[in-house]
């Protein structure tokens, strides 16, 4: 299956191409928080750890993050995303939650991150903030 037919990683059903592609080249930008947690998801299921930093909220940056990004990325294999729960974040908020289940396998392990992510808006971007893992 070809990259612009195969499904995107993010879980949408949609063609990758038409889905988390244009956000990854910086053709287009997240209108919600949501969308801009699945692009991120998908970023980590296709490698794109500058991508992972640049939606990264600029305040909440550190200089390893892209070092640690990479071996996150180099260990891990990303297989699935559901969405749980959103609270606001849609395309005229500022601040916005998405709630999710990421399943993976890190080192032949499998495993799940489930987290609550907060985003902010600045201007017209979504930035992800920061997170609460769930038990």
């Amino acid at each position: 299956m070809s990259e612009s037919t195969s499904s995107c990683p993010c879980g949408s059903n949609f063609p990758y191409a038409a889905c988390c592609a244009p956000l990854h080249a910086n053709l287009a930008k997240a209108e919600t928080a949501e969308q801009l947690m699945r692009s991120r998801y998908s970023a980590f299921a296709k490698g794109l750890a500058n991508y992972l930093v640049k939606t990264r909220a600029p305040a909440m940056r550190e200089a390893s993050d892209l070092k640690d990004i990479k071996a996150m990325i180099a260990s891990t294999d990303w297989v699935a995303l559901e969405i749980r729960d959103t609270e606001l974040g849609a395309a005229e908020d500022k601040i916005g939650e998405v709630e999710f289940v990421a399943s993976y396998v890190s080192n032949g392990v499998p495993g799940q991150l489930h987290e609550r992510s907060r985003f902010i808006k600045d201007g017209d971007e979504w930035y992800y903030l920061d997170g609460d893992i769930k038990a």
